[in-house]
């Protein structure tokens, strides 16, 4: 993995670091159609499929996808036009309400925008602007999105995990992260970890402890980092999800048996394990013994 530091860049560095970060202000503002739309995108499929395959007509016949129709007030309809779209200022000057009928506007999506950008800097501060900065900036992208996917829905869509595999399968074809061999070991033990924990779980409660999709991302994450990560990806993510999930029990009062998806830490462990490759390697070598 490229040997770079978080904090410390050449200053020719630091323009183009900015720079990406306008561009992921960008990226996140499109990232907030995604989150929204890609779910709503599957249900309708799903529902013409159903519906098709009962010999009824299907449902939804209009157009719906990722441009079309144009992003409106959810409740007023009021189109948003392109001043009115501008990544964390519009909102800012609008006081974070529609322009035309004052209802208020959720702050995540500014918190978006914003993850994005900074995510979208700290990629090319550490890795560069070359392929391996711009494939981080997409590493990033995809697992925002994730992320904010799986806390409204529980769901990891295929349409992201497995592109997200894929390219990074494609990127270490020429070792731009880790060799090929690690990358291609990593997507199958990523997969066939979780599965295989999946399925004790069942056995031993006859409840189900995670989504399939939770397999296929840490089959990402494996494919990007290589199996060596692995272990610290996991441990990781475990610890977190832990002490979140104690603490939303504890003080918001969530039911010990409401499910909690486990996709966002995956994420958070897998975007650390990208930086912090070499400290984590060490640190669970040693725990591992």
């Amino acid at each position: 993995m490229p040997q770079a530091t978080l904090f410390f860049a050449p200053p020719a560095n630091l323009f183009i670091s900015l720079i990406a970060g306008l561009f992921g202000l960008m990226f996140g503002s499109f990232l907030n159609v995604v989150i929204h739309r890609l779910p709503k995108m599957m249900q309708r499929e799903s529902d013409n499929y159903v519906a098709t395959e009962s010999g009824k007509e299907p449902p939804h016949t209009d157009r719906y996808n990722l441009v079309v129709p144009r992003s409106a007030c959810p409740h007023c309809g009021h189109q948003i036009t392109a001043l009115e779209n501008i990544p964390v200022l519009s909102y800012l000057v609008q006081g974070g309400k529609c322009r035309a009928c004052k209802a208020p506007i959720s702050a995540r999506y500014p918190a978006v925008e914003l993850l994005t950008g900074v995510l979208s800097a700290v990629m090319v501060w550490h890795f560069g602007s070359g392929w391996a900065g711009l494939a981080a900036i997409f590493f990033v992208c995809a697992l925002v999105a994730m992320t904010f996917i799986d806390f409204d829905t529980q769901m990891l869509p295929d349409d992201l995990t497995f592109p997200l595999l894929w390219a990074g399968l494609l990127l270490n074809v020429n070792a731009t992260f880790v060799p090929l061999q690690d990358a291609v070991i990593g997507a199958a033990a990523g997969y066939l970890a979780l599965w295989s924990i999946y399925w004790l779980f069942k056995l031993a409660t006859g409840k189900e402890g995670m989504g399939y999709g939770d397999f296929k991302l840490l089959a990402a994450l494996g494919a990007w980092m290589g199996w060596s990560m692995l272990p610290a990806i996991i441990l990781l993510s475990s610890v977190v999800g832990a002490v979140v999930g104690i603490c939303l029990i504890v003080f918001a009062r969530h039911g010990r048996h409401n499910p909690i998806p486990f996709g966002p830490y995956l994420a958070a462990a897998g975007l650390i394990a990208l930086l912090y490759d070499k400290q984590l390697s060490g640190f669970t070598s040693g725990l591992l013994g």
